[in-house]
């Protein structure tokens, strides 16, 4: 990455620090940082896990209680342990807390009134495209992908929301019984590979490659969450598996898909995979694909 890319980079987020007044300790003029505020966002009206507070915040664990402790001192926030389960904490506003919540909600409202203002109608437009695009991407520059344990509860809530939605989409509904099999201990080395996308502490994707012949592989369960879509996380999915694949000696690589899975078809395509001849009786499949020189990185 050449310097002047991490310049700009350092240059916006300057400029974004200044603007909405992240180096004050009096953020909104309410006498408290902008750390303290934007966490009393987060808990918001219904409260929240501290568990999941961390993770949306990706705050250390050490921070946020400091955090915690002061917005307690200040009465707004009570932490209780959770009456089903008590290592879960959970934070909730008290009855000031909401009524600064409130006021902070109104304070956020008029900063972003004044950074709109001064702006023509064509001017404002282009600016809000323009954070919309920049959260997408960092939004995608957040994802993590790592090898996981199929047989996981995380990831095994990944192939059943995968599955669920295949049951949906086929126009004869989808029997994983009958497809061909996925099972963990073929997703696992050295007979294959699974990997998880996370993002905020939550699985929202998945892939696995299974070894199915000496230098051979097929990839399977390709699902990223609804929510999540329009991040480029399939690619980077793909591209993962195929570098397991690379290293693990597998130099062609298949798959097949349906055909009302457009958006899968278009993404191997565009990936240098072809369209073969059936190499499998799975019924589901309307279209086989194979991509041949992964090991040699083509």
């Amino acid at each position: 990455m050449n310097e002047d890319t991490i310049e700009r980079v350092r240059r916006f987020n300057r400029e974004v620090t200044r603007r909405i007044g992240a180096l004050s300790d009096d953020y909104l003029r309410r006498g408290r940082s902008l750390a303290e505020s934007r966490l009393l966002f987060e808990i918001g009206s219904d409260g929240a896990d501290v568990r999941s507070l961390r993770a949306r915040l990706a705050l250390d664990s050490g921070y946020l209680s400091r955090l915690l402790r002061a917005l307690e001192a200040q009465g707004l926030v009570e932490v209780r342990r959770g009456s089903d389960d008590a290592r879960v904490r959970r934070a909730r506003l008290t009855r000031k807390g909401r009524t600064e919540f409130a006021a902070l909600d109104r304070g956020s409202r008029a900063l972003a009134t004044r950074l709109l203002d001064p702006l023509g109608t064509s001017q404002r437009e282009r600016l809000v495209k323009a954070m919309t695009e920049v959260e997408r991407l960092l939004r995608a520059s957040d994802v993590t992908t790592e090898v996981a344990d199929p047989a996981s509860p995380e990831a095994q809530a990944c192939i059943a929301a995968y599955v669920q939605e295949l049951q949906a989409r086929f126009a004869h509904g989808f029997d994983p019984a009958r497809s061909v099999s996925a099972e963990p201990g073929e997703l696992v080395p050295p007979a294959g590979v699974f990997v998880l996308a996370r993002l905020d502490g939550r699985a929202i994707g998945c892939g696995g490659l299974k070894v199915t012949a000496p230098g051979e592989g097929e990839i399977k369960r390709m699902w990223i969450a609804p929510d999540a879509r329009g991040l480029g996380l399939a690619q980077r999915l793909l591209a993962t598996l195929e570098a397991h694949a690379a290293a693990m000696g597998l130099d062609t690589l298949r798959l097949d898909t349906n055909r009302s899975l457009s958006e899968a078809r278009a993404l191997y395509l565009r990936n240098g995979y072809r369209e073969v001849a059936p190499y499998n009786d799975n019924p589901y499949a309307d279209h086989w694909f194979q991509k041949d020189g992964v090991a040699g990185g083509n």
